[in-house]
């Protein structure tokens, strides 16, 4: 039998842009994790339009990926008359934090709008905290369906291509799998589902091993570093070569190809050379550009024009007083009155 097994090891592995400037009164402040991430850089491009073609003036503030610069920063700015709050937060999964910030902002009766970064590990938890404040909104997506329209991906691709993929004609694929973060949801999700579902389509078995970006940024640093190491022992001369790349996110993935093509692998062009197939999440415009010069094999887009578009809508609609949903684009899920989901889809470039 044909098995998609795991040999790796593993590792506990126009607009106003006023960075570092509190929100004056009448200003609608963005708080970002990190501007650090390439996903986030993108919808802070789109939503930066997207507010402004609403008429509101934006503050975006980088937390730099750190929980208590982002609650200071918050804090500030509803001292200074913010008229809405945006949060992307930076302790994914911390009700605590999320609660601590909601109260807070509740208390100045501003809009509340939480985005991409869960808040609870526990959705009835993250329900409570909205439905209790009703000038507040979460817009995210089932990150579940991310890493299952992956896994399916890669299943498929795999039992298409397996002969060329299985470089040492043993029967069995060896992959790597590189995880963003490992008390972040989505990563969580992305990684369980991303391995259940390949396996579901190829009908296999795996060690569900994974390597973990330690400083928790998804960052194409720490995968480069890690597919390194690890090209240094499982290599084609060795008779035991990586031969899948799984990633939670498209930078991640773009560290592990840098990491091949430095040993000769998955070179522009695939021309003469053995691509390896790596597999991402976000569709960034470097996975696209990776994927049509053949490089990378395929992602999962989260639309972070979609999610912008859903931000700046319920933003606008909580400072006017609407509904909040109102004018939401039909393609949006909006769940239990709380939350709108962005839908995923597969990107493979053709």
């Amino acid at each position: 039998m044909k098995k998609f097994v795991s040999k790796m090891l593993a590792g506990a592995l126009s607009l106003s842009m006023l960075c570092g400037v509190a929100a004056a009164e009448g200003e609608t402040y963005v708080s970002w994790y990190t501007f650090g991430d390439v996903y986030l850089s993108s919808v802070r491009t789109a939503l930066d339009a997207a507010m402004e073609a609403k008429g509101l003036t934006v503050v975006d503030k980088d937390s730099n990926a750190n929980q208590q610069t982002q609650t200071d920063d918050i804090n500030t700015a509803l001292v200074t008359g913010a008229n809405a709050v945006v949060v992307n937060l930076v302790e994914s999964g911390a009700i605590g934090t999320a609660e601590t910030l909601m109260n807070a902002i509740k208390e100045k009766d501003v809009p509340a709008v939480f985005f991409n970064r869960a808040v609870s590990t526990d959705n009835n938890e993250a329900a409570e905290l909205f439905k209790g404040y009703e000038k507040s909104a979460f817009v995210g997506t089932d990150f579940t369906q991310a890493g299952i329209m992956q896994g399916k991906m890669i299943g498929e691709y795999v039992l298409e291509h397996f002969d060329e993929i299985d470089l040492n004609h043993d029967g069995k694929i060896s992959y790597v799998m590189f995880k963003g973060d490992e008390a972040n949801q989505e990563a969580i999700a992305r990684t369980k589902y991303g391995v259940e579902c390949a396996d579901e389509v190829l009908t296999a078995s795996n060690a569900n091993k994974y390597l973990v970006d330690l400083n928790g940024t998804w960052s194409n640093t720490a995968s480069f570093d890690y597919m390194q190491t690890i090209l240094a022992q499982y290599n084609e001369a060795n008779g035991n070569m990586v031969e899948l790349v799984i990633c939670n996110n498209d930078d991640m993935a773009l560290g592990a190809i840098n990491a091949l093509s430095n040993a000769g692998y998955n070179l522009a062009g695939g021309e003469g050379c053995t691509v390896i197939p790596v597999f991402g999440v976000d569709a960034t415009e470097a996975a696209k550009e990776l994927i049509a010069n053949k490089q990378m094999t395929g992602s999962i887009k989260q639309d972070a024009e979609g999610m912008a578009d859903a931000v700046a809508t319920i933003t606008a609609n909580l400072i006017a007083g609407k509904d909040k949903f109102e004018g939401l684009n039909e393609n949006y899920e909006v769940v239990d009155g709380w939350t709108v989901n962005i839908p995923y889809s597969v990107y493979t470039g053709e």
